[in-house]
């Protein structure tokens, strides 16, 4: 691989270029119909299309024109038959998703793991404790899941009441090492 930035030799896959190395001819045809069939254009066509199928048969055109008289039984296999090719259409673009999916959080992972793997390198270069490090970011953690959760750091609410429901028993004495 040719070199990146400033000499250094990065690694890091393109997901796009994972997911057309993975893409067939097939998965491109069914991506495809998958597409048209959700637009508005795929539910005019077939409005039209049933119009003009039901006018014919139910003899506006004269009796001639007639070839699937009332109950359109013809009509409603091939109906049917759509539906089901359309549903396994649509089953293969959610795996073919799946997949794209799976892909991106392989790569993120492998990101995560390469910037970590980087930091802890640079932190012990610098002489960065990463035992202190990691308890900040500990409590750095609690804190946001406590506004995720809208409790304190302590586990309760603003109420006093724990996180889990129950009531606290006593105020919590905080102590600084």
């Amino acid at each position: 691989m040719a070199p990146g930035l400033n000499g250094l030799d990065i690694r890091l896959p393109n997901e796009q270029a994972v997911l057309v190395r993975m893409r067939g001819t097939q998965d491109r045809i069914a991506d495809a119909i998958t597409a048209f069939s959700g637009t508005m254009l795929f539910v005019y066509l077939h409005a039209a299309w049933f119009t003009v199928w039901i006018a014919f048969n139910e003899g506006l055109f004269g009796d001639a024109a007639v070839w699937d008289p009332y109950p359109f039984g013809l009509l409603t296999m091939i109906v049917s038959l759509e539906a089901i090719f359309l549903s396994t259409f649509v089953m293969v673009s959610q795996n073919r998703q799946a997949i794209r999916e799976k892909v991106r959080a392989d790569l993120d992972f492998e990101t995560n793991v390469r910037s970590e793997v980087w930091s802890a390198h640079i932190g012990h270069a610098l002489g960065i404790d990463a035992g202190q490090v990691e308890q900040e970011v500990q409590a750095f953690l609690a804190q946001n899941q406590a506004k995720t959760d809208g409790t304190k750091a302590d586990g309760t609410k603003a109420d006093g009441t724990k996180a889990d429901g129950s009531a606290q028993s006593a105020p919590a004495s905080e102590s600084i090492d």
